[in-house]
């Protein structure tokens, strides 16, 4: 057995042997199934399942990954290790070959069912950014911001798969010189670019989960887009929010990267000061050096770096259980917008346009402030893999619709 797949052309395109990412594909006339991505191909767990390849057809005869992601670390493992034999070990070549189908022949759905979504503000860049452009005469950074992960929780039901059409949302807003709200369709609509992680193993009500247990709960990670309607949002967020600015898509990618995957991805988070509570210490670097890029109809916009992110994903998980709120298999916890400290590393146009005072130049000679009707919004990320290896954690996309009201 060797550490290179035999499949060929798996070891191009960040699909390799080190990431087997999950998820949920169709064929035509078919029902959803589980499938790993190796290359330009979907490995089919529930046809190699049926033909005793792989164990326990229960977790992969299924529209969603949920079966699979409750059965905790044990079972992740075990599966990786025999997906992984079964792709590098040339003996297995003439039983496996027949189950492996081209990316391009099949439909890629949402891989799970979100029970809860969590989304965090986790980038001091993006917070103090956000601060300068809402609050100029005040302090960037709220008093608590230092001292814990800020969240919001969203509306589960409007996590969409990526592709999904994205129509701009109507709602109450007021313009900084207008006398009385109007209603109407966003002229501020954003995106934001993420990273998110989601559960597996859920955990009892009334304890929360330290951070140094985040492997034994979390599955795996997403990128995620949660569009905003900034003028919805600023107008409802008096105090509290967002609510209608936010709720109504976010978009998540359609490959879960097992956390095993991302081991080598692993750095030094930035330094926090003042040091956190002790809930919130983690004994083990979980800043991950995710490499981040945003198109905008094809054209680079931002390449934000997730490895600047203050707050990490074991913090956010002990955070949000802290006051004993139970996890559920397929909660989803977004990042918050990824940014960095130069105008190409900000991750959304509410930064890169400052407010839209600042009009964001595209490579084709267009400029955004906002993103307007039509627009095709692009995330994708890679990260380091083993031996120089590439993981990637694929795309999320979504293109901008008109309004309906």
């Amino acid at each position: 057995m060797t550490t290179v797949s035999w499949v060929e052309g798996s070891q191009d395109g960040g699909f390799g042997i080190e990431n087997l990412p999950y998820g949920i594909f169709s064929r035509p006339g078919e029902l959803p199934r589980v499938g790993v991505a190796i290359g330009d191909r979907v490995l089919d767990l529930a046809e190699m399942s049926a033909a005793g390849l792989v164990e326990d057809r229960r977790y992969f005869a299924s529209g969603s990954l949920n079966a699979f992601m409750v059965a905790g670390r044990a079972a992740w493992r075990a599966n990786r290790e025999r997906v992984t034999e079964l792709l590098t070990d040339e003996a297995y070549r003439e039983r496996v070959e027949p189950h492996l189908i081209p990316v391009a022949d099949v439909e890629l759905q949402r891989p799970f069912e979100v029970a809860d979504y969590v989304d965090f503000y986790s980038s001091e860049h993006h917070a103090t950014n956000a601060g300068r452009i809402l609050r100029p005469q005040g302090e960037p950074l709220p008093p608590n911001w230092k001292h814990m992960p800020v969240a919001y929780h969203g509306r589960s039901g409007t996590v969409y798969p990526a592709g999904t059409p994205i129509i701009r949302p109507s709602g109450q807003r007021r313009a900084k010189d207008d006398p009385e709200p109007s209603y109407g369709p966003s002229r501020r609509l954003d995106f934001e670019a993420e990273v998110g992680f989601v559960v597996g193993v859920p955990s009892p009500a009334g304890r929360g989960v330290p951070a140094s247990a985040f492997r034994d709960h979390v599955f795996g990670f997403v990128l995620v887009n949660d569009w905003s309607a900034r003028d919805l949002q600023m107008w409802e967020s008096q105090p509290l929010g967002p609510f209608l600015g936010k709720s109504f898509a976010t978009s998540v990618s359609s490959w879960v990267v097992p956390v095993a995957a991302l081991e080598q991805a692993r750095v030094p988070p930035p330094v926090q000061d003042p040091a956190p509570l002790p809930y919130l210490r983690c004994d083990e670097p979980w800043g991950l050096d995710l490499h981040l890029e945003v198109l905008i109809n094809g054209r680079v916009a931002a390449r934000p770096k997730f490895a600047s992110m203050y707050w990490t994903p074991p913090q956010q998980l002990a955070h949000a259980t802290v006051n004993g709120a139970p996890l559920r298999t397929g909660d989803l916890f977004a990042s918050g917008t990824v940014s960095g400290p130069e105008r190409g590393e900000r991750g959304c146009l509410l930064e890169l346009s400052w407010n839209g005072q600042q009009p964001l130049p595209l490579d084709d000679g267009t400029e955004r402030t906002f993103l307007e009707d039509g627009d095709t919004v692009t995330i994708r990320a890679q990260a380091p893999g083993a031996s120089g290896s590439r993981i990637a954690l694929g795309e999320v996309t979504g293109t901008v619709h008109p309004a309906l009201s």
